[in-house]
Parts: structure tokens; C-alpha cells; sequence
């Protein structure tokens, strides 16, 4: 299991001759073993999805690969410019000199993904210990939890899960929910695969700690060779068989709403005739701490009860 971790030193020294847990071993995503002899100061991470849950977690991570337009994810842009975090290589085009240049003590690599640095591992290596993490299908607890096991950032990742659950329970009883089922939707129009989220995705996992119940697509629609958790790669015309009144759209605001609505193949689809289609962030393709906590703010926004007021006497 990655994340999985065993302290170090000799199996004959006295239990008390290690209280910080230094060294230890992590057990990466790919199988493989790495040696952590303390905690680090210096983090590089080469996925820039990876990177969002170090800031959450107060990480001590001092530059980042960007996403593929050589950006970082707008949700936690800020937090980054805060920190001075360092924009290394855009996904894809990992720069081992620039690596170098960073004098890491820890780097970070996505085992898949567009992201992924996974091809230049051994490289990477010889720079500084590297570890291994799975973004894909776990939340961003789960991975706040392996990073936290990672650098002995255990306790700062555990107040950061609290306190967004806390947020999530008291936004729960903030929101009066729509009737029925929701679905999300990854809407791309005609001649592309929409993918659809699964109960069992990520995406999924977020609207149903808030109380919502997901309508789930039907695996034969799975239109790509390798099936997913998260999502159903469903060709356009199968959004058609969707039955939720509500509908979210992936990746889009408010303003992405009126395409959904005005497609003519799409008229009949019940949160369409509803006319209660919404956009669930336009920062909502990933789930990290920040986008979860903007797609929770514009729930509540959105479907925040309306306060009674109470007449003088």
C-alpha cells in the first residue's frame, strides 16, 4: 500500500532510541521503496495536481511543475504567489537541469497522469530521495494523509482534514437540497466523449458528504479502452438516457450553463426541462483542498437556506 510507513534503524535498538520516527521507509505507488532519513525543508514537486494537497497541507514545497500551459491551478494560485513557489517545466516537459538548480531533499512524482514524471524516475533519483504518489481515485484526504506520513507533516495534515470536515457539516445544514438525484457531467456537445461521474468518484464522494444523491451511469456506456473509477467516458448521445432532475457541469461556472441548456439534442433530459442545470466550479476538474472548499461555497451559495425573519413584537 503507498504511504505505508516503516521507521527506520535497527531492529535490535530499544524502541525509545528513534522517538521522531527518522529514518523511515515510504512505500511508493509503483512498488517500490524509499529511504526518508529526516524531514524535508526543501520540496520539489513534478506534479503540479500533487502540489495543491503539499500547500494544504503547510508542505515546505519551494517549486512546482505547471500544468500544461505553463500555469499554476487558478484555485490555489494565490497560496503559491504567497509562498513564492517556484514555476519550473509545463507537464510533459520535465527540465532535469532546473531540478537540479532547486537543490531539492524531496521530490514528489505522480505515478499517471499528464503530469506524471514517471518516465524520468531513475533521473530524478540521483538528484534527491523521491517518492511516489497516486493521485488518481483517492481523495485529497487520502493523499494529504501519505504526503503527511511522507515528510512528518502528520499532525498538520490531520487539522487540515478536520477542519474541512468541519466546513462540510456545517455547510450540510446550511443547504436545502433539490428533490431527487444530480448527476455530473464533463459536458463537451456532440462528436466527443461527456464523461459522467460514478458514485464512487471523487467528485462524487464531495456531493454526497453534503447530503446530495448521485444518479450513476450505466458502465456499458464506457466509450474508452480503460475504465475508470471516477467516471464514465460516455459518448453524447448516451447523455440522453440520464434520468436526475438536477444536472452539475464539470469545469464550468454559471456562465457554461446556457450551452447545456439551449442543445437541442439535450431538450428532454429532466434537468433540462427543470431548468435546474449548474455549473459546480470552473476550478472543479481537479479535487484538491481548495477547489473542494470553492465547490462547497458555491453550493451553499446556491442552495443556502433563506433565513426567516422574525418580527418585531
Amino acid at each position: 500500500m503507498a504511504g505505508l510507513i516503516v521507521p527506520g534503524a535497527n531492529a535490535s535498538q530499544p524502541a525509545d532510541s528513534d522517538p521522531a520516527g527518522w529514518p523511515r521507509e515510504f512505500h511508493n505507488a509503483d512498488g517500490t521503496t524509499t529511504t526518508l532519513t529526516s524531514p524535508p525543508k526543501r520540496i520539489l514537486s513534478t506534479s503540479v495536481t500533487i502540489t495543491g494537497t503539499l500547500l494544504a497541507v503547510d508542505a515546505p514545497v519551494v517549486a512546482s511543475a505547471t500544468a500544461a500551459n505553463g500555469r499554476f491551478f487558478a484555485q490555489w494560485d494565490k497560496v503559491a504567489q504567497t509562498r513564492h513557489l517556484e514555476k519550473l517545466w509545463p507537464a510533459g516537459s520535465v527540465d532535469l537541469e532546473a531540478a537540479y538548480a532547486v537543490v531539492p531533499d524531496l521530490i514528489v512524482v505522480a505515478a499517471t497522469g499528464g503530469d506524471s514524471a514517471i518516465g524520468q524516475i531513475d533521473e530524478l533519483k540521483a538528484i534527491a530521495p523521491t517518492i511516489v504518489l497516486d493521485y488518481g481515485g483517492q481523495t485529497w484526504q487520502d493523499l494529504a494523509r501519505e504526503i503527511g506520513a511522507a515528510t512528518g507533516l502528520e499532525a498538520q495534515a490531520n487539522a487540515r482534514i478536520a477542519e474541512f470536515d468541519a466546513s462540510v457539516e456545517a455547510s450540510r445544514k446550511k443547504i436545502t437540497l433539490p428533490a431527487g438525484k444530480v448527476n455530473i457531467i464533463s459536458y463537451n456537445g456532440p462528436g466527443a466523449s461527456n464523461p459522467i461521474a460514478t458514485p464512487d468518484g471523487v467528485h462524487a464522494r464531495l456531493l454526497r458528504s453534503l447530503g446530495f444523491t448521485l444518479e450513476a451511469p450505466d458502465l456499458a456506456w464506457q466509450s474508452n479502452m480503460a475504465p475508470r473509477q471516477d467516471f464514465v467516458w460516455a459518448q453524447y448521445e448516451n447523455l440522453t438516457r440520464l434520468s436526475a432532475p438536477s444536472t452539475f457541469l464539470l469545469s464550468a461556472g454559471d456562465d457554461n450553463v446556457a450551452a447545456f441548456l439551449g442543445d437541442p439534442m439535450l431538450a428532454n433530459l429532466p434537468s433540462v426541462k427543470n431548468r435546474q442545470v449548474y455549473g459546480l466550479g470552473v476550478n472543479s476538474f481537479r479535487i484538491d483542498y481548495f477547489s473542494a472548499k470553492e465547490i462547497i461555497e458555491g453550493i451553499v451559495r446556491r442552495f443556502g437556506k433563506v433565513e426567516q425573519t422574525v418580527p418585531s413584537p
